[in-house]
């Protein structure tokens, strides 16, 4: 298992960490298009992806000529969103947000719904009975069971996940998001049914990549199963 130190000076290049930035969202990108995001060439590429993958902070998958990257798992993810947050520290008088309004509204994290929406959900769900505390994070209360099950949530592929249900810190409010597998299947839900949408990228854009945008179909749901105004 690779050391604290080893795995913060990986992270700590400029060009690993634009790598594992652009695949924050959860899909895997190839080795070209993760060279394009970090604006480097193909050997510089490949040197930096090995060293990612045996560290356990990358996975690859080979499918024909093609190698696919991403991140090792959720775990990788949450750690990568904290230290988003620990790179701007919240101060008494907060700097503008450098990244736009639409892109903080909301985003992707690893699998689960971040941003101004993912914490606002998070707060609706922990708040109005649907979770309750359990050991290493949450789990559904009568309520919430009845509820998510109405709504279509798989919740018996949640409960397959590493972790049901977890706090991540968001990056840009600094405060919790809904992760977990619980996470992951309210998101493939909201994504499912159009109520959120992604934002197509070009090839060198790593943050916008993680977009979202709320429809005019999913404003109305948002408020009334959820109680959240979009």
């Amino acid at each position: 298992m690779s050391s604290l130190a080893a795995i913060a000076a990986l992270i700590g290049d400029p060009s690993r960490a634009a790598m594992l930035q652009a695949l924050l969202p959860g899909e895997a990108l190839t080795a070209g298009e993760l060279a394009r995001v970090a604006g480097i060439g193909a050997p510089a590429a490949s040197s930096h992806l090995k060293a990612l993958v045996e560290a356990g902070l990358l996975r690859v998958h080979a499918q024909g000529r093609h190698r696919y990257f991403a991140l090792g798992g959720e775990e990788v993810a949450a750690a990568l969103e904290t230290l988003l947050c620990l790179a701007r520290p919240a101060v008494s008088v907060r700097p503008p947000w450098p990244h736009g309004e639409a892109f903080r509204t909301g985003r992707l994290c690893w699998h689960h719904l971040a941003g101004r929406l993912g914490v606002a959900l998070y707060a609706r769900l922990t708040e109005d009975g649907w979770l309750e505390p359990a050991p290493g994070g949450w789990a559904t209360t009568a309520r919430g069971e009845a509820r998510f099950t109405e709504l279509g949530v798989d919740l018996a592929a949640a409960r397959a996940a590493t972790r049901f249900a977890c706090d991540c810190m968001d990056w840009s409010e600094r405060r919790p998001h809904l992760a977990g597998g619980l996470g992951r299947e309210v998101t493939s839900l909201l994504l499912r049914r159009r109520w959120l949408n992604r934002i197509e990228p070009r090839a060198d854009e790593a943050l916008r990549r993680r977009r979202l945008e709320c429809t005019p179909e999913g404003r109305r749901a948002l408020e009334s199963e959820f109680g959240l105004a979009a």
